[in-house]
């Protein structure tokens, strides 16, 4: 795979929800600093408690932001797909790592230093206020994902991880009512704070009923609002 060129960062820059709020000359001056680093599947991209010192877009592949217990137990918080930006709590205080990165797929992204970026944004506001709702988000995520784990059933959970995977990968169109997401069972359960074991059995249960299918590392959502209806 090819390093993207300076115009395709440019364009990856001016498409993006947050870094295409930039100037052009902002924008240059990032792409002369921005890096490209490329992580293949399964490899950690940061862990929990390294230096936050920089915020990285996903050009290409998807990844996983998680926290492993010392028994080894996992919990995804985040699903991280092309476009998205991750890293921000780093850039923003300079401090820890609250959480491991790991790429699921081969993954490639770009990479900006807070020392870069930092100048930026003390002279654009703007940029600051939509880092903060991208936090905010975040920061509601991980609270309703508290409470769902101690209120709804197991079933519930593994409905609502489903759906949000299907609007994270961007496959769930208006006229089509079937989605085909790539993740294993095994990291549907961490995410729905289950065994594999468990999710496995509710998952075949939702086979038998007509509404997914499941491959090797894959599950086709076939009827998206009946999903929707179990939550």
């Amino acid at each position: 795979m090819s390093s993207p060129t300076h115009e395709e960062k440019r364009q990856i820059f001016e498409r993006h929800s947050l870094l295409g709020k930039l100037s052009r000359d902002e924008i240059d001056t990032l792409l002369h600093y921005a890096r490209v680093k490329r992580y293949p599947a399964g490899h950690e991209i940061f862990a929990k408690g390294d230096p936050g010192q920089s915020m990285m877009a996903v050009l290409r592949g998807t990844l996983k932001m998680t926290s492993v217990s010392p028994e080894g137990k996992e919990i995804v918080f985040n699903i991280m797909n092309a476009g998205d930006c991750f890293g921000e709590i780093g850039l923003l205080d300079g401090d820890e790592r609250s959480a491991d990165a790991v790429a699921m797929t081969d993954c490639e992204l770009l990479v900006l230093n807070r020392r870069d970026f930092m100048p930026i944004l003390e002279h654009r506001a703007d940029i600051c206020m939509i880092l903060h709702r991208i936090l905010c988000r975040r920061l509601r995520q991980t609270s309703e994902q508290v409470e769902d784990v101690l209120f709804r059933h197991l079933d519930s959970r593994i409905a609502k991880a489903l759906l949000q995977l299907a609007e994270s990968t961007g496959l769930h169109g208006v006229s089509s009512p079937t989605v085909d997401i790539r993740v294993s069972q095994q990291d549907l359960a961490n995410m729905a704070g289950g065994s594999r074991e468990s999710v496995n059995k509710h998952l075949q249960v939702l086979h038998r009923r007509g509404l997914i299918d499941l491959g090797k590392g894959s599950i086709m959502i076939r009827d998206v609002d009946a999903i929707e209806r179990l939550i």
